[in-house]
């Protein structure tokens, strides 16, 4: 997924199974050539991982079931409900530490980006289960953790980005028009934490800097103005995420960006930091063969339980800002599935040479695809190329709208397909669906 722009090359579809397995727009982790602080951490994790969240589409309610019983009736952790959302449902907050330094992360609050929630309730079994290990112990005297693990319960309940209301909760920071947004600002004000984490996902198709490498950890120390100026609590955030970098190098080192810090007004990251907090951004992109996100799941839970201990022992104090300006930004983005070199053949309409763009609804299954180009697309990039050269692309009745004029092909339909090898589509060979078919994805 985070791999150079993969090409499908297809000349003959009697080869398609073995060329869309092709490992060369796949790639593997890479593995550390030595062990490492990073590789006793996620030896931890897997010690502890909370088992139920394999899946990243989980409801709420499955997450408080799964991590309720490790948080509640604890003398290790407190549970508050601190507010409610625009549908009712209850916003807690689970908190653990007594140490003087005032932490809160919180996740979620884009409904469709969970993979900080899994590693929050991984970095809770580890408490609940191992108090005596060094960094526990250490987290738990010298910092009080607050935590929101689901800011937007209703938007998690659905997978989607916004809450009922059509906000993007992330944008209301100035407005506070959501309930969730209010609640968040409340916990804040009351805590005045020190720092603060914002625990984001970020789509795959970012590259890093100018390479064709995928990000799959973005993070940003974001600005209090417009002119980003670096002060005590930015340079702060800069300290602790050179740790998070050392933290995160073995595992996935060489995809690590720094996200965009152009100043917006209503952002929660960026007034956090003008609060006073010193705000950490973090944004899990992709990683190959990591569809439900459980590598980066993973890579969240040891990169922030290093920040956590660094912070309650002061040891980020000296780290300087060196490590967090040299990671590249967060560069170009490239689509989903570019289909190039087919003959289209649609109903009540000429059949024509054009290249189709697919975007996923889901880019990590690639499911739920839909057309969002057509034409000479030569010189676009997407994660995969389909070369259909010589081949006749039947595209489903559902691509077309009819009115009184006729049929027209439309962007934005279900992008549902059959190739063959002849334009009357007498010699069907395979059908893509909204995505590639089972036998053939099983080889990719």
């Amino acid at each position: 997924m985070h791999f150079p722009t993969g090409t499908r090359h297809l000349p003959a579809l009697l080869a398609v199974a073995a060329l869309l397995g092709s490992a060369s727009c796949r790639g593997v982790p890479p593995t550390p050539s030595s062990p490492s602080p990073s590789a006793s951490l996620a030896t931890l994790h897997d010690q502890v991982r909370l088992p139920g969240l394999e899946d990243r589409r989980f409801h709420p309610d499955t997450w408080w079931r799964l991590v309720g019983p490790v948080v509640e009736g604890s003398e290790r952790f407190r549970v508050e409900v601190v507010g409610e959302s625009a549908e009712g449902r209850p916003l807690r907050t689970i908190s653990f530490g007594r140490g003087p330094v005032p932490v809160l992360l919180w996740s979620q609050m884009h409904g469709d980006e969970s993979t900080a929630s899994m590693a929050l309730a991984d970095l809770y079994a580890l408490v609940a289960r191992r108090p005596d290990h060094p960094a526990v112990r250490a987290i738990l005297e010298g910092a009080t953790v607050h935590t929101l693990p689901i800011l937007n319960p209703d938007g998690a309940a659905r997978f989607q980005r916004r809450n009922v209301q059509g906000i993007d909760i992330n944008r209301d920071a100035r407005a506070l028009s959501t309930p969730e947004g209010r609640a968040l600002k409340a916990v804040r004000d009351r805590l005045q934490p020190e720092f603060g984490f914002n625990l984001h996902d970020q789509g795959i198709g970012t590259r890093v800097g100018r390479t064709d490498r995928g990000v799959a950890i973005a993070l940003l120390a974001p600005p209090y103005n417009q002119e980003r100026e670096v002060n005590e609590v930015r340079e702060k955030a800069m300290e602790v995420m050179g740790v998070m970098i050392q933290a995160m190098e073995p595992m996935v080192g060489g995809y690590v960006a720094r996200y965009d810090d152009s100043f917006n007004p209503r952002a929660f990251g960026d007034l956090t930091t003008q609060w006073g907090t010193s705000t950490i951004l973090v944004e899990s992109g992709g990683w190959a063969d990591d569809p439900q996100k459980q590598y980066l799941r993973k890579v969240n839970f040891v990169s922030l339980l290093a920040a956590l201990e660094s912070i309650a022992t002061g040891g980020y104090r000296g780290v300087g800002m060196d490590l967090y300006e040299a990671l590249p930004p967060n560069g170009r983005n490239v689509a989903d599935l570019l289909v190039t070199g087919g003959t289209v053949v649609a109903s009540g309409l000429p059949s024509f040479r054009a290249d189709l763009l697919v975007r996923y609804a889901d880019p990590l299954l690639e499911e739920g695809g839909t057309i969002a180009d057509v034409g000479d697309l030569a010189g676009t990039e997407a994660r995969d190329t389909l070369s259909l050269a010589g081949m006749f692309v039947h595209l489903a009745d559902t691509a077309l709208s009819r009115d009184d004029e006729g049929p027209q092909l439309r962007t934005g339909a279900p992008a549902v397909f059959t190739v063959g090898r002849r334009e009357d589509g007498s010699q069907p060979l395979w059908t893509f669906q909204g995505s590639f078919p089972a036998d053939m994805r099983s080889r990719r």
